[in-house]
Order: structure tokens, then sequence, then C-alpha cells
């Protein structure tokens, strides 16, 4: 049987067909690799998520951890899969070969954690949150945090996390209250309460290493207001020596475990820092510069919260497809006779329509999100400084929406596969109803949509005079010359050909039309002269360009799949093209409502007020 986890044809596809990934071993940081070390980093990933993580997901979903006798108790499966991770070498992935990492791509690094994502999202949570803290280090830290700190995390003896909200300061950091006070050389003592941390206290590793964002008092005592007064800290759980030995228990208690609709065998804590004299904290990078410092991990942090989102959504569209495959019940409207079998519920107009929709969210929102891990090596290792520039634009204009679309449109994926499944979907007998308490989560993981859609409208396509939105609209016309000039029929090709060649332009005439309106609407919002005006239906702006976006993922995956429709593996590239054909009849078309909307410069919530509701 076909793995229910993520299709291997389709990695395949997205990763040697369209993004070329075999490519980026012709640069020198890539040298050392090919496309067998790449798929054999992907078969360890596929048979460690198969045989150690996919197993636990619904006993610890059912066994969440708990507090006894004040240490956090966690189902025995949870630590024997992240040592085998580790063991694996694959906390390093990505790392240097002299860090012992293996040097691999960001995008080969994404699809390894696409596998450990869709088998178990909440075991896979420690590891993600131990390598980005790493690489956040790895960015901002001083040699020596590097080798006391970094080292034993990418080696999986000390595990991560990142402290940001408080109890009274969620999304709104600037509003923190959490104290660094000097205590002699870049050593300081932190006092103040962290609230959902993920991963914040349990026994899997030998230390907890926390990167704590907290305010330095001024000289009067009091807290710079505003986000310049954020410095960012390492907290470990347990003070590190000289020499690498652990020491004392450093001053930071669990006031508490949070209890989520999902992810639940992921920790999620209240953390005191200070009750007792203060937490010994380390200063990274010069004081006021935190947030900043922190965004190193935000941002790849983002990009994996959209795979999350991605991927569960994938592995649910795969347990419906292979429940509605096997699932016996009815017959067609025309079959009047029931003495007649039952058919297989696939057979039903409804639900292919359901699991065709499905099929456009999740491997729509998986390409976005292997194309902007592209973007991150393109950033990287192009080369020259203008492709690297030019990928940065990119990356930064699409990162809200690599967040955001997948996490919400591979929910709506998450729900169709319930709805496939009928009444058994909402039962715990089977995983459909896990996936998607799961993936609920990640619309609120690392910013809101609201918060998203500000950082879209209100930032990214204003930012350098606009220089990130136009990049992208490049890429846009780029796409639809291509298709333009490129859908040609081989010698002796039947005639279903030519109707695909049409269809492709029809699609790039589309989608032009789509960005050119989205232009426009930009352009309107900001003559407006007022930015709450501007900014008032910055979610809807988002979700538009969201479809915009993820309908020229598919347009160029349709293009690839067009090219090798005369290859043995036909049914494949025919799904690929049917998926992007629905997209392009059910989904892009919702776009031109929702401009013409924000064209309108609609206030209908802006002047809504607290007392009419």
């Amino acid at each position: 049987m076909d793995s229910t986890i993520l299709s291997r044809r389709d990695l395949n596809f997205l990763l040697y067909e369209w993004l070329d990934a075999e490519a980026l071993t012709r640069r020198v940081r890539f040298q050392d690799h090919n496309r067998e070390t790449f798929d054999a980093a992907i078969d360890t990933a596929e048979r460690l998520a198969t045989e150690l993580f996919a197993p636990h997901n619904k006993k610890s979903d059912s066994n969440e951890p708990h507090v006894v006798d004040g240490k956090v108790q966690i189902i025995p499966e949870v630590k024997a899969a992240l040592q085998a991770f580790s063991a694996a070498g694959l906390m390093a992935a990505g790392q240097d070969f002299e860090r012992g990492g293996m040097q691999l791509p960001v995008l080969l690094e994404k699809v390894l954690a696409a596998y450990f994502t869709a088998a178990n999202v909440a075991t896979s949570a420690y590891t993600f949150l131990t390598m980005s803290n790493a690489n956040t280090l790895l960015k901002t830290g001083s040699p020596e945090q590097i080798a006391r700190f970094v080292d034993p995390m990418l080696e999986g003896r000390f595990f991560g996390t990142m402290c940001l909200s408080e109890p009274q300061a969620g999304s709104s950091l600037s509003d923190i209250t959490t104290r660094a006070v000097p205590d002699g050389d870049r050593q300081y003592r932190i006092r103040g309460n962290k609230m959902w941390i993920s991963a914040g206290e349990h026994e899997l590793s030998e230390n907890i290493i926390h990167l704590v964002l907290a305010k330095i008092p001024g000289a009067d005592g009091k807290l710079v207001p505003g986000v310049k007064g954020i410095s960012l800290f390492i907290v470990p759980k347990f003070l590190v020596n000289d020499d690498g030995t652990l020491g004392a228990r450093n001053d930071v208690a669990l006031a508490g475990l949070n209890h989520k609709m999902g992810n639940r065998g992921t920790t999620n804590c209240l953390l005191n820092f200070g009750e007792n004299g203060g937490a010994i904290g380390y200063l990274v990078g010069r004081p006021g510069q935190g947030l900043a410092n922190m965004f190193h991990m935000m941002n790849e942090a983002r990009i994996g919260v959209g795979m999350g989102a991605a991927v569960l959504g994938y592995t649910a569209y795969l347990h419906a497809l292979d429940y509605a495959r096997n699932r016996l019940q009815g017959r067609h409207p025309a079959q009047k006779d029931p003495a007649q079998p039952q058919l297989a519920i696939i057979e039903h107009t409804d639900v292919r329509r359901m699991l065709l929709a499905q099929k456009a969210y999740v491997e729509g929102a998986l390409g976005l999100v292997l194309y902007s891990a592209r973007l991150v090596d393109e950033q990287h290792t192009a080369e020259t400084p203008e492709a690297r520039e030019h990928a940065a634009r990119l990356l930064d204009f699409l990162t809200p929406i690599t967040k955001s679309w997948p996490s919400q449109w591979c929910v709506e994926a998450n729900s169709l596969a319930i709805q496939v499944h009928g009444g058994y979907g909402y039962t715990r007998d089977y995983n459909v109803e896990q996936f998607y308490r799961d993936n609920r989560l990640n619309a609120i993981h690392e910013g809101t949509h609201g918060i998203h859609g500000l950082d879209l409208l209100g930032r990214k396509v204003t930012l350098q005079d606009g220089a990130l939105f136009r990049a992208f609209g490049g890429e846009i016309r780029k796409t639809v010359r291509k298709v333009r000039g490129s859908v040609a029929l081989p010698d002796g090709a039947p005639p279903a050909w030519a109707e695909i060649g049409k269809e492709l332009r029809a699609h790039a005439d589309a989608l032009e039309q789509s960005w050119q309106a989205l232009e426009q609407v930009t352009q309107k919002l900001y003559a407006v002269g007022d930015l709450n005006k501007t900014l008032a239906n910055a979610s809807t702006y988002l979700e538009a360009t969201g479809h915009i976006v993820v309908a020229w993922i598919w347009l160029q995956q349709a293009l690839v799949a067009a090219a090798a429709l005369d290859d043995a593996d036909a049914d494949f590239y025919r799904g690929k093209l049917q998926a992007c054909r629905y997209f392009f009849h059910w989904e892009l078309p919702k776009v031109g409502p929702q401009l013409a909307l924000l064209a309108s410069i609609d206030t209908t919530t802006l002047e809504m007020r607290d007392a009419w509701f």
C-alpha cells in the first residue's frame, strides 16, 4: 500500500522535475551531494517517520504530558523517536560538515521536515524548535556561546525553545515586561513570566536552552517602552560549566501546562523566570537588538508553520483518498436497481470534488513552501549578488503568504477529509479528526492571518519603494510568457494535446489579469491617504494575493506535467493538470469579488463599534 504520510512520487516531481534540486549540487556548498545522497536522506526520514514517529501519534494525543512531583511525564515513545532522529544526524542536516552536519540545502531540509511533521507534528516540534534555536545562535551568538550551547543542540543532547509571549503580551511584543538586570560581564538576571512556550519543560534531553526576549532597564530602573529596549538572552534550564558539564539548576520554573486542542503531545508551558533571585541569562548580540535577532528564528519558524499546515493537510488527503477507494456506499443516481453492488465512494462525483479540492490545496501549498525553501538556498548560494538579492526580495514578499495560505486552506482540506469519511470522520477511530485539530493551530502559530495581512499590505508591498512587489510581479509575467511561448505540440501528438495547450494559455491569461487587478487595487488602497482605511481589510488582501500566488505555483507545475505527458506515468501528470484546472476554474475566480470589495474601500468592519455587537 502507498504511504498515507506523504506521496514520494509527488515529492520527486516537486524536487527534481520542477524545482531542479540537482542544480544546487553544482554550487560549491553542495558539490559533495547528488541525487543519490539527497534520496538517501529522504529514505532515512521516511523510514524513521514511518517506523518511529507515526505509530505513537494517536497515543501521544490521547496521553498528554502531565506533571507528577514537579516533573513532566511524557510517553516513552517520544524520547525513543527523538533519540533516533538525533542519532541519524538529522538535527544538523543543513549545518556545515565542520559542525558535524550534512550540509544539505534548505530545500532538502524542508522535505525531511515534511515527513516527520506529517507523521507526528507533536513529537517533531521538539526537533524543529531546537534546530531553529541553533540556527539563530549560529547567526547571532558569540563563538563561546555557540560552543557551549549550540553544538550540544546539534548533537541532540540539548533541546531549544523560543520564549517571546507573555500573559499580557502575545503578538504585541513591545508590551513585554520581563526584565534583564546586569550581573557581571554579559551576564544578567532575568525576571518575568513567559506564556505558550512549546517544549518549555520536559525530561527528553539533558538540558533546555531558552531564547528569551527581555528588556534591560534604563538608568532610572524603568523599562524602555516599545521594541527598542528588547534584548535577546540565552537562559539554560541547567547552567553549563566551562568544560561542558552541567551545573546547577537555573532559576526557571514550570508554572503550568497549557492544554491545546491539537499538538497535544508537545508540552506547552507557562514559565516563571527568577522566582528565587533571578535566572542567569547571557546577552546575545547587542542590547536592544533582541527582536531583530529573534526574527532569524521567527521567519524560519513561519516557513516551518506553512510546511506543517501543508503536510497535515496532505496526510489527511491521502487518508481520505485511501478511505474513498475502499469504502463501499451507494450507487450512481441513474442506477435504480438496489440488487446491484455498491460503489466505492470515490465513484461519486461529490466525493471526487472534495478529493480534487484537497489535492489542489495541499499540493499547491507544498509547492509554495518548497519554492520558498528553494529561495533561501538562492539567497545564500546563488552565483551573483543580483540573483541573491532577487531571491531575498521574493522570499521577503512571500513569507507572510507561505505561512498563512497553507494554514487557512489546508485546514479546509482537513475539513474535507473528515467529510469524505462521513460519520466515521469525526470519531477518534480514524486519524483525520486529529489532523484537523492539529492543523487548526497553525492559523495562530507565528502570527495570525490578521497580523500577516498587515505585514503584507502594510509593509511588504511598499518596502524598497515597491521593489518586492514588482519582483514577484516579474515572476508572474515570466511564467505567462513561458506558457504562451512554449506549449507546443510534439510530433504526432493526439488532439488532446491541443486542448491542453489551449487550456494552459487560458490559465496564463487569467493569472495575468488577476495580478494586474491586484496591482490596481494596491495602488487604489494607498491612494486613500488614510492608513486605517488602507489596512482595514488586510486579511482579505492576504487571501486574494495568496490565491494568485498559488495559481502561479500550479501553472508552473502544469507546464512541467504537460511536457511529460508522453511519459509512462501519464496518470500522475494528468492528475497534476486536472488539479491545476480545478484551481483556475474553482479557486482563482474567488479573487475577483475580493479585489472588487477591496477597491471599494469598504469600511463596514472599520466602522463597527463595540456597543453594536
